[in-house]
């Protein structure tokens, strides 16, 4: 091949880094694939009640990381056997690529820290929409129905009630032995669903970020090898 000295280095460097970039797509794949088929995040966001049901929004953003993580291996992959065969075409592709990536997800991330809150307010929301439905239903059966939606956030999360002491909450708090064994008064879901959602919303920042820093010292190394490539005499 044309490189030698400093710049073969960086052919490995990139090389590397690419491998690195690879296996980070298939964490965030993997990480993806888990937060989509959590127990606790799954049992509560397939809930269903009168019509109403648990918001999709958690669902949307995990679908797109099980996309970004499949684009990651593809791009990774690219960019190592870019490296190896010291194609310009090749590196030129998979700097676009980066480009692109990192774009995306800068703008992702914006996006996620304006909202990084929504997902808790609107899963509370639907709880406490059907918190009041079921203690305020005109019959047994709507009351046992929503009994039987907030019976799963309660053993899931192990909570009870919105922090408003009430004949509704007693009864549905008691009804359930597993719950009453282990059910704290001072812990209501409002805050179990915000720690639920908020430590999964820092998995995927911490995860973000150490993949900018990654696909940064990608693409500088891929310029530099690009250019290198194009002005060595060999070519």
């Amino acid at each position: 091949m044309g490189v030698e000295g400093c710049t073969k280095c960086i052919k490995y460097m990139l090389f590397f880094f690419n491998f690195v970039f690879w296996l980070a797509g298939c964490v965030v794949l993997g990480v993806s694939l888990w937060l989509r088929h959590d127990n606790k995040t799954s049992s509560i966001l397939e809930l269903k009640y009168e019509g109403a049901e648990a918001p999709s929004t958690f669902y949307i953003s995990i679908y797109i990381l099980i996309a970004v993580g499949a684009v990651m291996m593809f791009v990774g992959f690219l960019g190592c056997y870019g490296a190896i065969q010291e194609s310009q075409c090749l590196l030129g592709t998979f700097f676009a690529c980066l480009v692109i990536l990192f774009a995306c997800e800068v703008a992702a991330g914006i996006w996620g820290f304006m909202n990084k809150d929504t997902v808790s307010k609107e899963v509370i929301s639907f709880y406490d929409s059907v918190f009041d439905k079921g203690s305020s239903a005109p019959t047994e059966e709507q009351k046992k129905a929503a009994a039987a939606v907030l019976k799963v956030f309660h053993e899931t999360l192990n909570c009870c009630g919105k922090g408003i002491s009430s004949v509704w909450l007693s009864e549905i708090c008691n009804k359930d032995k597993t719950i009453s064994t282990f059910f704290n008064p001072s812990e209501n879901c409002h805050t179990k669903i915000n720690d639920l959602f908020t430590d999964k919303i820092h998995l995927i920042g911490f995860a973000a970020l150490a993949v900018a820093v990654i696909m940064i010292f990608e693409m500088i190394f891929s310029m530099v090898l690009c250019c290198s490539i194009r002005n060595s005499p060999v070519y």
